[in-house]
């Protein structure tokens, strides 16, 4: 795994977003030497072979490290996908999602709401890491717990060290939170401290929007570098600012819309060539508010851009905006994507009733596996 002055950047796994155009374009912004990883893939569908799964898990040239996030609720099945990406070579490091707050995931017992199963989460994680037999590093992504009331990280922390993860990286807010409110960076400093003992290194996850963000958490915390996800949304260049800041070199400043511009068509364009044209401007209308945020842009365009169908749409509507404008730091640099929360999740019934699997939800919890398989 490339270190940028010993320390890790990483670009957290989200969903629709770090498909293979956002991931290169992420490298050509600047981010070389960061840690890229896919998008969330279901450890059943994989192991089924699902056509869009076994897309998911199909690098770009170039790409390396080839990092790949799994999830599942199964040991048996996690160890089985972990198999088959180590004996095929599929990666060459695994993550396994135990942080997806989203209704869909954590109703099922997945996600966020697993470690509350402390058996069930040390028998996914023990199981993955001897599946991988220590020939990919494999790691865990996690949030601090289910609410304030049910705090899981440090023994999950603790937990997944002992089981010999390669680190663990804690996004600092509870699944109830999802992605409202502030995160806990004194939770991450916890788990630091915590995992010192094991010696796993702890990356922090959460309010990173700046390269000066990052910096201040690893200052504050202790960790052993960061995780970005919301704040490289439409600002794959943050990468680039990120390997300055570790490096300490001088940070590059924000581009002007000209290069802002010139960096959308650009993952348009890979978009396209990945997808074909109708589905790369499909997949590229979501990111038109992120790169535009902050930016003097008509409203018929800024609507326009929202229904783009061909590159030469795009073309024309982006010919509309004036490019002399600079970065507006105020707005740009602030927190992007999803914003809400603070809300009581979704979880199966008698969830919270103990810390341990019973075999009535455990028989739930194989059929609700099945029915996420497809990536």
């Amino acid at each position: 795994m490339p270190l940028i002055d010993g320390r890790p950047v990483v670009l957290a796994p989200m969903a629709g977003i770090t498909n293979r155009a956002f991931r290169r374009l992420c490298r050509e912004a600047g981010g070389e030497r960061g840690l890229y990883v896919s998008e969330m893939t279901t450890s059943r569908a994989l192991v089924e072979r699902n056509a869009e799964t076994m897309d998911m898990v199909t690098f770009g040239p170039g790409e390396w490290p080839r990092s790949v996030q799994l999830y599942g609720v199964d040991p048996q099945v996690m160890a089985a996908a972990v198999r088959m990406v180590v004996d095929e070579d599929l990666a060459d490091h695994i993550d396994m999602n135990f942080g997806c707050p989203v209704p869909k995931v954590t109703r099922k017992g997945g996600g966020s709401a697993l470690p509350w199963k402390r058996d069930l989460f040390r028998a996914i994680v023990t199981a993955a890491v001897d599946a991988a037999g220590g020939r990919v590093p494999v790691s865990v992504k996690m949030r601090t717990g289910i609410d304030d009331e049910h705090l899981t990280y440090l023994e999950a922390g603790r937990s997944a060290a002992e089981a010999g993860v390669a680190w663990v990286a804690l996004h600092g807010r509870t699944a109830s939170q999802m992605y409202a409110g502030t995160a806990d960076w004194d939770a991450i400093a916890r788990l630091k401290d915590e995992l010192a003992p094991y010696g796993t290194p702890v990356l922090g996850n959460g309010d990173i929007w700046t390269a000066a963000d990052a910096l201040r958490m690893v200052a504050s915390t202790g960790v052993d570098g960061v995780v970005v996800g919301r704040g490289c949304l439409g600002r794959p260049w943050l990468f680039a600012q990120l390997g300055a800041a570790f490096a300490g070199t001088p940070v590059p400043d924000e581009p002007r819309l000209d290069a802002v511009l010139g960096i959308l068509r650009r993952h348009a364009q890979l978009l396209v060539d990945d997808y074909g044209e109708q589905r790369g401007c499909r997949d590229i209308r979501k990111h038109m508010a992120w790169y535009l945020k902050g930016f003097r842009v008509p409203q018929p365009v800024r609507l326009a851009l929202g229904t783009v169908t061909t590159l030469d749409d795009l073309d024309a509507l982006l010919s509309r905006i004036d490019p002399d404008q600079g970065f507006n730091a105020a707005v740009g640099e602030g927190p992007r994507g999803r914003t809400s929360g603070n809300r009581r999740p979704s979880l199966p019934d008698g969830w919270l009733d103990s810390r341990y699997l019973d075999e009535a939800l455990a028989c739930e919890l194989r059929e609700a596996e099945l029915s996420v398989s497809g990536g």
